[in-house]
């Protein structure tokens, strides 16, 4: 049996944000950017973890990437509506100041929109939430990236747009309900997975350059290449089509930068929208019907006995818990590329 190594967590948020210090970025920027790197770590979502951090430092190494945090523009600012131009800063960090724009908004007045344009990679969306539901608020993040096509439109071959996820934190009267969902039947991350492995996706999800379903991966990486099919696959692939789109609108049409454009660097257009339910039926009201409806949901009977039906963001929060109780997992490789980073930028290795 092999055995699981775990890694005190405050240990490694002080281990990581040196790192992104050592590399060239300030302290808050390191700081915000760890914390929610980590957080998706500890959430489970381990493709947008902490195996980010050589990704970013890379970037950040090659001058594609800033880590400044003066260098995140705030182009305007109603007090309700914001705009912020990233100029490729590290994503987290400028989605994590759009959500707190469109917090403040929210609590002031009830609802709070921040657009950001040009964040380098933002990392798992989310990872973003539960600081807000925490506070009583809805928080939702809405995200595309205008350099990249991945996912054709519905009856097409071509790739056209990106996954276009969409996350939600709701509260309740106890953890909340946390949802991350992408408006492509797959990602990105499992198409490359499969092929890596050598094996089929679960599904016949990609359509090949040459318009024929195709569950092989490498029906993907071809040229000219093949694409994901939007959520719902082909049979029910327009309703994920539309959400793509309404994405699209949320994100890059609002921000002024996108397709159009012509981007040659990967850059996301992200929203941030923050609702306060107090200024509606009132936070007590809003938990309230929340909740309940998420017991009638855990109540039902599931197809299979040995999987109880669950909400979403369960069995991440629950991973959480242990994480922070107990240590966070972490393979062997990737600490052994974090130790790598340590040792490129001159600094001891997390086991040192």
């Amino acid at each position: 049996m092999t055995q699981i190594t775990r890694y005190n967590v405050q240990a490694l948020i002080a281990f990581v944000e040196q790192l992104f210090v050592k590399a060239g970025a300030d302290s808050e920027v390191a700081q915000v950017v760890t914390r929610v790197l980590l957080e998706g770590e500890l959430l489970g979502h381990r493709t947008h973890g902490l195996n980010l951090v050589s990704r970013y430092i890379d970037g950040m190494l090659s001058g594609q990437v800033k880590a400044r945090a003066q260098a995140l523009e705030q182009v305007s600012d109603s007090g309700i509506s914001s705009v912020f131009d990233g100029h490729y800063v590290l994503g987290p960090y400028c989605v994590s100041r759009a959500l707190d724009c469109a917090a403040k908004g929210a609590v002031a007045q009830g609802i709070g929109i921040a657009v950001v344009r040009r964040a380098s990679h933002i990392g798992c969306l989310a990872a973003y939430l539960k600081p807000y539901t925490d506070q009583g608020l809805v928080a939702m993040v809405y995200s595309s990236d205008p350099s990249v096509a991945l996912v054709c439109a519905h009856g097409g071959v071509e790739p056209v747009y990106t996954p276009n996820p969409i996350a939600a934190g709701i509260p309740t009267q106890g953890e909340p309900i946390l949802l991350d969902v992408s408006m492509s039947t797959v990602t990105l991350g499992l198409v490359g997975q499969c092929r890596d492995a050598g094996s089929r996706l679960p599904h016949p999800v990609l359509v090949s350059n040459d318009g024929q379903l195709s569950d092989d991966p490498r029906d993907f990486f071809t040229t000219p290449p093949g694409s994901i099919l939007p959520l719902g696959g082909q049979a029910f692939g327009h309703k994920g089509f539309a959400l793509a789109l309404l994405v699209e609108a949320l994100t890059s049409g609002l921000a002024g930068h996108g397709r159009k454009d012509e981007p040659t660097q990967w850059g996301a257009s992200a929203t941030a929208v923050v609702i306060d339910p107090r200024f509606f039926g009132g936070l007590e009201a809003f938990t309230h019907e929340i909740s309940f409806l998420g017991r009638l949901i855990l109540a039902s009977r599931p197809l299979d006995p040995e999987r109880p039906v669950r909400l979403p963001g369960q069995a991440g929060l629950a991973l959480r818990r242990q994480a922070l109780a107990q240590g966070v997992s972490l393979s062997p490789q990737l600490m052994a590329d974090l130790d790598r980073l340590a040792g490129l930028l001159e600094l001891p290795t997390f086991s040192q």
